[in-house]
């Protein structure tokens, strides 16, 4: 089954883009499902059809649903919520400040995603188009299973076998309520669907993320962040989409200075991004909501280009040979010196980007080799192993 994410500023298009590429892959032949984690969900209104959490034809070989994260959040953190309730009633709260206090804010949108693997599982569809959160929603969520990686393999063993060996003593001492394996089962079945759904989407083939962008200084800068980060977490961006370009049938004096930015604008934009493809969709002279005008916009968008085809493949973390050294390259688009801070354990790379940080794990080959060096050249990182 072919994924492919859609992130993006909030209000710059991307649920109507996101639409508009389904019906393209639906009309190519192939069973496509459109999905949303957007906890502001709009694709109801983009299709202009009532959804739920099933699935609901809305064109031939294609199928939409706006999740109801909720369910997703109590299937997967029900037995947390209610250890975590008897925590808080344990110190004094009141019934419903233990109520709110048991649920991390966030985490329904996380949960949402593991949906991603239930389609993948199911075989039903070619194709899966996920309508996600505004970005820095998107990058927590696609993060949160490399920051759970290293406390789940390390911390979380031996903090269940102190639990295990101790719990029943403290309970008795402070009336504390311990954890018991129910909670931590909870836990790790949590942190191996999102492990999976980190797998699943790391894969080049399989899976890549279209950011949509609108032609204005502060949604470019959003957008190269966002770059960034997915680059740096391994999830790799096969296009750029420039929405909303005023087209040249606006000749009003009025729009000339909003023409003219938006000139320079996709110059940044074409050169900034290079190499990725940037797709162009002109500003609509209504609004686009039903199946036909979302059609018009998936043709003129995508043009003879398959829209569920990888755009381009690179891998954002490599490995060759060079001489006698091996180089670990990963691409970190716009990142600066300043904002970068590399480390080193004996089997780990530790990589942080601003306020983001991702340990990846050293093949053999790499661990038994000193670092000989480090660099950052036109985005990429290389980092020389003698």
């Amino acid at each position: 089954m072919r994924t492919i994410l859609f992130t993006g500023k909030g209000g710059v298009g991307k649920t109507t883009v996101a639409a508009a590429t389904a019906l393209q892959c639906s009309q190519a032949g192939l069973r496509t499902a459109v999905m949303s984690t957007d906890p502001a969900h709009s694709l109801a209104d983009s299709f202009d059809v009532d959804l739920d959490g099933s699935l609901t034809e809305v064109a031939p070989r294609c199928w939409a649903t706006q999740l109801d994260a909720t369910e997703r959040m109590e299937t997967n953190w029900g037995e947390i919520r209610g250890y975590l309730r008897d925590v808080f009633d344990w110190a004094g709260l009141d019934e419903v400040e233990a109520e709110e206090l048991s649920i991390i804010p966030g985490l329904d949108e996380i949960f949402a995603l593991t949906d991603i693997t239930a389609f993948e599982r199911a075989g039903d569809h070619d194709v899966l188009i996920v309508d996600c959160a505004p970005t820095a929603e998107t990058i927590r969520f696609l993060s949160l299973p490399d920051i759970l990686s290293w406390y789940m393999d390390r911390v979380f063993p031996m903090g269940r076998r102190l639990t295990q060996s101790l719990g029943p003593v403290v309970q008795r001492l402070a009336q504390v309520p311990v954890a018991g394996d129910e909670v931590f089962g909870a836990a790790e079945r949590m942190y191996r669907q999102l492990d999976g759904v980190r797998d699943l989407l790391r894969d080049g083939d399989r899976s890549t993320v279209r950011l949509v962008v609108n032609p204005e200084k502060m949604v470019i800068a959003e957008a190269r962040r966002t770059y960034t980060y997915l680059s740096l977490f391994g999830y790799r961006v096969d296009a750029v989409i420039a929405n909303r370009i005023l087209p040249e049938q606006v000749t009003d004096p009025w729009f000339s200075q909003w023409k003219d930015a938006q000139v320079r604008h996709l110059e940044t934009i074409d050169e900034g991004f290079a190499p990725l493809p940037v797709l162009r969709a002109h500003l609509a002279d209504a609004e686009v909501v039903g199946v036909d005008r979302l059609d018009e916009l998936g043709a003129s968008l995508y043009g003879d280009r398959e829209a569920h085809g990888v755009l381009i493949d690179r891998d954002p973390l490599r490995i060759e040979r060079r001489g006698d050294e091996l180089v670990l390259s990963l691409d970190l688009p716009f990142a600066t010196k300043a904002d970068l801070d590399v480390s080193r354990s004996p089997e780990e790379l530790f990589v942080r980007v601003g306020p983001y940080r991702r340990a990846v794990l050293l093949p053999d080959s790499l661990r038994r080799r000193e670092v000989a060096g480090a660099s950052l050249c036109d985005g990429v990182l290389d980092i020389t192993f003698s």
